[in-house]
């Protein structure tokens, strides 16, 4: 089950290693594709339940895509990040008073990740970032859909992480997010 909250969660933990507290809303997409990708290459599962897709501008985690693009509405997400524009480019800022304590959707392993994948690419702009996506050897799941976009199949990220066996992975991990479905629908019985 997709987690919005999480999404802005990680969104803001990427901002947060920023100066300026704020990330430019390109290069966060790119950044959330690629710590997914590696939570998938370490742990065998994503950070977040979602399909992604290959757009011209590289892969993207698209329910999150479609938040930073503001077609989507969640109330955690305007609580921890707004969208502003600096010099023509759209730029995501965490809310102020908002700190990584606030951050609680996210594990000790994803915040590894994000520590790394941010140190990674501190000093890449957002063009950057999509020409390292573009690259066959850095994310060869993204092919060029030409102007429109193209499903990636969880599968082919986990062949492309180097999974010998992916349908096995796939089919462990779908077992595991529906008995994460069962537990939340539990809780919220219980607490309800």
């Amino acid at each position: 089950m997709y987690n919005p909250a999480k999404a802005a969660h990680i969104i803001a933990y990427l901002a947060l290693k920023h100066e300026k507290r704020a990330i430019s809303m390109l290069k966060a997409v790119k950044l959330v594709y690629i710590a997914d990708r590696e939570s998938i290459r370490q742990h065998a599962y994503p950070m977040l339940d979602e399909q992604r897709a290959s757009l011209p501008h590289g892969p993207v985690n698209s329910m999150t895509y479609d938040l930073i693009k503001g077609r989507v509405q969640d109330p955690e997400w305007s609580r921890i990040l707004k969208e502003m524009t600096h010099a023509q480019v759209p730029v995501i800022h965490v809310q102020d008073g908002v700190t990584v304590d606030d951050l609680d959707e996210l594990s000790d392993a994803e915040i590894e990740i994000l520590d790394v994948i941010s140190e990674r690419f501190k000093h890449k702009d957002r063009w950057d970032m999509v020409a390292w996506t573009h690259n066959p050897k850095n994310v060869p799941e993204w092919r060029d859909p030409g102007p429109s976009s193209s499903k990636i199949d969880i599968e082919e990220i986990f062949k492309a992480v180097g999974y010998d066996d992916p349908s096995k992975h796939v089919d462990f991990m779908t077992e595991r997010q529906h008995i994460d479905s069962l537990f939340k629908r539990l809780e919220m019985t219980v607490s309800g």
